[in-house]
């Protein structure tokens, strides 16, 4: 049974979804006016780990990411570039699709974008007018009235009352209580806008993501995913409109990543930290980042360094050693270790499972896994044969694709590989003749080249690192 943490109960609970074997998952996607960056990387990894599991475990998973394609931050980028914003953003869900390919991030079943969904959320906003949920002000505005739901705060655990006293109502908002949020904002000169009966405007930040939600998975969901600075007040609005306008619980599960840190800052542009994910992808594979979030609670901040990153990197070379294979002639495990072989592959996969069974903890799960690298490579050093390797190493191959890494080698340019085979078989040669500065020399000449030498009694593997 798999048991996840609810950020709205705010404890682990069974996971049953509403219908048997499907899961509905909504997960909030980038407002696009500029580069995605890493931060966006490890949200959109973590949910496509969770997703990779459930599919794994039987499940068929309806995943829905929107693209917030029209926001103040779009109309002020549009402005300074001189471009159209609809083709502004249209440019960037472009880019942003292309990095998550590159991410080997699955696709999401659907990808909503709000400028396509304008009579929805219009017909969503009259419906809350109708039931006294929201008003139209007197400016053109439309607002949620917060007062009129006796549960608002119940996902963040804040109460109106102390929310109302740090609150206060800027210049040219119409709003009756201070907390009211927009729904409907009136359109200012020369910024896009849409039809609508209160006028020409653009919908408000949270109630685009209720209009998707209800296009594309209907009244109710399994899961509401995405970072935990959404919480407030940005789900928590969603969960309040979308259940004023359909009476009835929205999502089952509230699931929410932590923050990365840039070496223990927060990312920002005022920090002028950003790290986009084309430049990291530039320096560094995709598994890497894959790797960082798995080695961390998804609910945890993730530290984004240097020295974090290279210790990922070491730790897909420990999970890639166990992939490779018996270069050199090998007598052979006897039956009864051939069997133990099989026996240990079978409880790591056991352990993995119950691991990722407990609210997705993949840094136990990484853990069945090295176990399992170290049972691998031990038979690989006492004689086992390429054929009784197989099992294991099909075991290990399985639960790492489950979490979706590649663990590819990395490859030499065109004769790049047969170059560094002949300068190896050179090596072992001059090895046997026991010149043992020239052999160092090569080994060192390789390393420099990227090539990593591995001497053992079983004779010299390399590969490319």
């Amino acid at each position: 049974m798999i048991r996840l943490y609810n950020t709205l109960t705010r404890k682990k609970e069974d996971f049953q979804t509403l219908e048997p074997n499907l899961v509905r998952m909504y997960v909030c996607g980038v407002t696009v006016y500029n580069d995605a960056h890493v931060g966006h990387a490890m949200s959109a990894l973590v949910f496509d780990i969770i997703r990779r599991y459930l599919e794994y475990r039987g499940y068929t998973v309806k995943h829905v990411m929107n693209y917030t394609d029209v926001d103040d931050k779009i109309i002020n980028r549009a402005k300074q570039l001189g471009e159209d914003p609809l083709k502004l953003s249209q440019r960037y869900v472009e880019d942003y699709a292309r990095d998550m390919r590159d991410l080997n991030i699955l696709p999401a079943t659907s990808y909503p974008q709000v400028s396509r969904t304008m009579p929805l959320i219009i017909q969503f906003i009259e419906g809350l007018i109708q039931k006294e949920a929201a008003y139209a002000a007197s400016n053109g505005d439309v607002y949620f009235s917060v007062t009129g739901d006796e549960d608002y705060g119940k996902l963040s655990g804040r109460k109106l009352d102390d929310m109302q006293a740090g609150a206060r109502i800027e210049v040219g908002e119409a709003k009756a209580h201070p907390m009211d949020f927009a729904l409907w904002k009136a359109a200012k000169p020369g910024e896009i806008s849409w039809d609508s009966p209160w006028g020409k405007g653009r919908p408000g930040w949270h109630i685009e993501c209720s209009a998707m939600n209800l296009a594309e998975l209907g009244e109710q969901i399994d899961i509401h995913g995405g970072g935990n600075d959404l919480i407030f007040p940005h789900h928590e609005n969603e969960i309040a409109q979308t259940e004023s306008y359909t009476g009835k619980p929205f999502a089952r599960y509230w699931v929410h990543n932590g923050m990365l840190q840039m070496g223990g800052e927060k990312m920002s542009k005022s920090l002028g930290n950003m790290v986009s994910i084309k430049e990291f992808l530039q320096k560094r594979d995709a598994d890497v980042m894959r790797m960082l979030v798995l080695s961390s609670n998804y609910r945890a901040p993730l530290i984004f360094s240097e020295e974090t990153q290279d210790a990922a990197e070491k730790s897909l070379e420990r999970l890639k050693s166990a992939l490779r294979p018996v270069s050199v002639s090998a007598n052979g495990l006897a039956a009864e270790a051939a069997a133990a072989l099989v026996s240990q592959a079978d409880s790591a996969k056991q352990s993995f499972i119950d691991a990722m069974d407990d609210d997705f903890n993949t840094p136990l799960a990484l853990a069945a896994l090295y176990e399992l690298v170290k049972t691998i490579n031990t038979a690989r050093d006492q004689g086992a044969t390429n054929d009784q390797l197989k099992p294991a190493q099909e075991t290990l191959r399985e639960l790492t694709g489950v979490l979706g890494l590649r663990l590819q080698e990395k490859q030499g340019a065109g004769g790049a590989d047969r170059f560094v085979e002949l300068l190896v078989e050179v090596r072992s040669e001059v090895r046997k003749q026991k010149l043992w500065q020239l052999s160092d020399l090569i080994r060192d000449k390789l390393k420099e080249l990227g090539v990593t030498i591995e001497d053992s009694k079983d004779g010299t593997q390399w590969r490319w690192s």
